[in-house]
């Protein structure tokens, strides 16, 4: 026969979970609003010290691509313009390179294969920035100029793509500093992309195999779908990232003011790289410009991690409604 616990010790296991529950629950909800309490100091800190800047300038700090601190001229438009520039290259360069990768590593390779691969993209995202932008700097430069001249000549005259391959080609340029940048966010995006697909079930697969689909068709018609969410908050990760990247940019985008052009071969700059490279030196007319352009990116990241977690929640509604 089967003796039962004293009532008192009934209650005493039966409150120990309700316990760590809510302590748990008090834990995370500690977390996250730390989280938000930092950020929220961290945007009123940074604006209080560029409001000067903010006060003086208007709307021309974000409409303007003047930048001339002796003037006391700010204008914010081209270091904009050379961040998302750079970041949609690197995007359209990365995304279709990070998702092949990461199909064939889940889907096609063999498991012989598979492992390395997986290894060297490890090791490429743990490379430091520097490095990347100095290999880019003296290694690629130079040589990828002759490249983007022949680009530049097999377009010659064609409409569009006459001005986004431009003439005066430039080793340290828009493209240059894409390409690093897409080199740098290709592991994160196919790692996370990676990691995405391997939760689709395993039944899916089979019922399009069963239906008689290919593999092609199989990848198109049910890991797709299934991973759409989390390959977009993959992108937009990666998308932060370039965004966001200071050395790198700086060394190979070649730190030209007040150049707002869809030259993909022409000198530029961007945000980080001009805080990075002007921040040291600057007296206290410019220090607070240049902490202004740190709230106009941190604004930017902000908006692009609020729309792509729109874009994952609506692709997560549509994927349980097909369902």
């Amino acid at each position: 026969m089967t003796e039962h616990p004293p009532q008192k010790m009934k209650s005493v296991l039966a409150g120990r979970p309700n316990h760590a529950d809510r302590a748990f629950g008090y834990l995370t909800i500690g977390a996250a609003g730390l989280v938000l309490l930092i950020l929220a100091l961290i945007a009123i800190i940074m604006t209080s010290r560029a409001s000067d800047t903010f006060a003086s300038q208007g709307l021309d700090f974000f409409t303007s691509k003047r930048w001339n601190p002796p003037d006391n001229k700010f204008g914010a438009l081209s270091f904009i313009w050379g961040t998302l520039y750079t970041s949609a290259i690197a995007i359209a360069i990365a995304v279709p390179v990070s998702l092949s990768i990461a199909i064939v590593t889940t889907q096609v390779a063999p498991r012989w294969l598979k492992q390395p691969l997986v290894y060297v993209l490890d090791l490429l995202a743990v490379v430091p920035s520097v490095v990347f932008g100095l290999w880019g700097l003296l290694v690629l430069a130079q040589p990828i100029g002759h490249v983007y001249a022949s680009i530049h000549n097999a377009v010659a005259g064609i409409p569009v793509l006459d001005s986004i391959f431009g003439e005066s080609p430039q080793g340290k340029s828009f493209m240059t500093a894409g390409i690093i940048l897409a080199i740098m966010i290709t592991p994160i995006i196919t790692s996370l992309s990676r990691e995405v697909i391997e939760t689709t079930p395993q039944t899916e697969k089979e019922a399009a195999y069963g239906l008689g689909a290919t593999r092609w068709e199989m990848i198109r018609g049910a890991i797709i779908p299934h991973s759409t969410g989390g390959i977009v908050g993959a992108v937009m990760l990666g998308l932060g990232r370039a965004m966001g990247e200071t050395i790198a940019a700086a060394l190979v985008i070649g730190g030209s003011t007040g150049q707002v052009s869809v030259n993909v071969f022409a000198s530029g700059n961007s945000m980080p790289a001009m805080i990075a490279n002007e921040f040291g030196d600057a007296d206290e007319v410019k220090k607070p410009a240049l902490i202004a352009l740190a709230v106009t990116l941190f604004l930017i990241t902000i908006i692009v991690n609020v729309v792509a977690s729109a874009i994952v929640r609506r692709s997560a509604r549509r994927s349980q409604g097909s369902r």
